[in-house]
């Protein structure tokens, strides 16, 4: 049997539940997928991004404490937190993409 998501240090059983949402259901899914893509899949599936959440995760696949990360290290962890955010397509940005389609109009 596989460990839960939540074994991974900083992470709890909400972290089962969002982590299953987004097709990962066990720590080594979590760990072969790497932190950035794994966050990935949790925003394509419908969850808020989360600075703290996101470096927690990167803190807890490395085994550290979430609160182990400061100076250069989290500015760096900033850098690719809103790189992943801002290549996660925003709430009804589909339906908006749909719509602009058929009016023959492109973002």
């Amino acid at each position: 049997m596989s460990d839960p998501v939540s074994s991974i240090r900083n992470l709890g059983p909400a972290s089962d539940r969002a982590f299953a949402r987004a097709g990962m259901s066990s720590a080594d899914e979590v760990r072969d997928l790497g932190a950035d893509e794994a966050y990935r899949r949790l925003l394509a599936n419908g969850s808020k991004p989360h600075f703290i959440g996101y470096y927690a995760l990167v803190m807890g696949l490395q085994g550290r404490p979430w609160n182990d990360c400061t100076g250069p290290e989290k500015d760096a962890l900033r850098v690719r937190f809103d790189a992943l955010k801002a290549g996660t397509p925003a709430e009804g940005s589909a339906a908006l993409a749909a719509a602009l389609d058929e009016l023959g109009v492109r973002l």
